[in-house]
């Protein structure tokens, strides 16, 4: 992958982070208090989806994208104090990794609210298969892609659209 490649890539993946963490608070206030009261083994069993899904690793490009912003932002108030700046960071990217499971596990609780065992039960012996596996590996990958198309038919829709509002404006004798 080329450097503007992985950056859109940290870009993208930061900001599916962020919206992870969005929806995640949304859905806990959302839900009434009885239905955030899940067994643990439920909790557990969508943990193992999240798990078995979790190709792409968006919480470790987050964290890079995030320390190498930081750095961009600090190392041109001082340059000089780039080694302890550079040190600074990977200890606190360090403690950052360490709550990779936090993360996580706000998801496999957002699917166990949402899934019953049976289903979670269904769908996780599904991705233990080698189908499965795959897919999850394709979904990864096929994501970036996805995006781009997303992109150009947004970009020409955009236009079409413009171009038939104005077409309809027109007709009736609007000019804009």
């Amino acid at each position: 992958m080329g450097n503007n490649a992985m950056t859109s890539f940290r870009k993208r993946a930061a900001l599916v982070l962020v919206a992870a963490l969005s929806l995640a608070s949304i859905a806990f206030t959302a839900l009434p208090a009885a239905a955030q009261e899940l067994a643990p083994e439920h909790l557990a069993l969508a943990r193992k989806y999240v798990d078995l899904t979790d190709k792409s690793s968006v919480y470790e490009v987050a964290l890079l994208e995030t320390g190498v912003q930081v750095m961009r932002q600090l190392i041109v108030q001082n340059p000089e104090v780039s080694k302890q700046l550079d040190a600074a960071i990977t200890k606190t990217l360090d403690e950052y990794k360490a709550k990779k499971g936090e993360l996580l596990d706000q998801f496999a609780r957002i699917y166990a609210l949402r899934l019953s065992m049976e289903e979670l039960q269904q769908i996780v012996a599904f991705y233990e298969s080698p189908a499965g596996s795959k897919l999850a590996q394709v979904n990864a990958e096929a994501n970036q892609d996805l995006q781009k198309v997303m992109q150009v038919f947004q970009n020409n829709l955009q236009i079409e659209f413009m171009a038939k509002v104005r077409a309809e404006l027109k007709a009736q004798g609007v000019n804009l």
